[in-house]
């Protein structure tokens, strides 16, 4: 009789479908003698595209409460997530059991390329520090937000919803907006290219297609927009207690990002912040050393810092640094 399939939850959009997929092909690489399949479950957050995350008293686990569920009550095995939306308080039964290799870290911002439209748009040379005044950015994340009023006070921060592809499309079509703000890690998994002045192209076969250089993107520097705690990172979730599934996670865990966002899921919850908290930071691991950048939008005024040690230190280093911004 075959062994029953492990069961990898995720969310049914292309992006986190993209991760699933991506999750699967390593399981399959390194168990070509078991079976893996993937089964999609509807969150809280995917009912609520049509809202603004920004200022509202959300609960936690928007992206990944029904995926736990399913884990706990056996009916998955391993939960992928974007990290950046698992809550650092996970609950009893459930572990992080893996962290996979980080992609790109870094945002980016999005405009309408010159000349592809009769609203407002940008050539090659645009940049955040460039933007006419007034301009408005569509951003939903309190992070980027903060961050963008506090390099360019000038400029407008408006709520946006929706997945990539949903955004992307918003932007061409709506002229009350003149660029939105994604992470690269996302357009990069989707398999969206970009030519050498930025302009956007391809995409994956099952989103609606963004017609080919329309947008043009632009990448931030993690030193201009630090990241979100997590960003770029897929974290699987198992149930705690289960070594058949601890001996998958094992063979699919990346080392370097573990420590990273160890220490960036460490600070996070010593600042008591949740995903949608105006924080965030950033761990780049050079040889042994752990090097982490924070800003914090809790108080009156933004507060930066940054840090660094030993790897092996890295909950601890991540504990000291908030201690430096609260």
């Amino acid at each position: 009789m075959p062994s029953k399939p492990i069961r990898i939850a995720t969310r049914g959009s292309a992006l986190a479908l993209a991760q699933a997929r991506a999750t699967l092909l390593e399981c399959q690489r390194a168990f070509p003698e078991r079976r893996f399949e993937i089964q999609v479950i509807k969150t809280t957050g995917d009912k609520l595209q049509t809202a603004s995350l920004a200022g509202a008293q959300l609960p936690k686990g928007l992206f990944t409460k029904e995926l736990e569920t399913a884990l706990l009550s056996k009916e998955a095995d391993l939960a992928v997530h974007s990290l950046k939306d698992l809550p650092t308080q996970l609950p009893a039964g459930c572990i992080l059991g893996a962290v996979g290799r980080r992609e790109d870290p870094r945002d980016v911002m999005v405009v309408r390329a010159e000349g592809s439209t009769s609203f407002r748009s940008f050539g090659k040379d645009v940049e955040l520090k460039n933007l006419p005044a007034g301009a408005v950015i569509a951003t939903s994340s309190t992070r980027r937000a903060a961050q963008i009023l506090e390099h360019r006070p000038d400029l407008r921060c408006a709520p946006i919803r929706g997945n990539v592809g949903t955004r992307l499309r918003k932007l061409l079509e709506n002229p009350e907006i003149d660029a939105t703000m994604l992470a690269a890690a996302g357009l990069n998994r989707l398999q969206f290219r970009l030519d050498d002045t930025g302009l956007l192209s391809g995409g994956p076969a099952d989103m609606e297609p963004v017609p080919p250089g329309k947008l043009r993107v632009l990448h931030l520097s993690a030193e201009e927009m630090i990241p979100c705690v997590g960003q770029a990172a897929i974290g699987i979730e198992i149930r705690e207690g289960d070594e058949e599934l601890a001996e998958i996670c094992r063979a699919l865990h990346h080392d370097a990002t573990g420590l990273c966002v160890m220490a960036e899921r460490s600070f996070l919850q010593a600042t008591g912040g949740g995903c949608q908290a105006a924080v965030a930071a950033h761990a780049r691991l050079e040889n042994d050393l752990l090097r982490i950048a924070a800003v914090s939008y809790l108080g009156n005024k933004p507060v930066r810092s940054k840090i660094h040690g030993p790897a092996a230190q890295a909950e601890e280093l991540g504990r000291r640094l908030a201690s430096l911004l609260l």
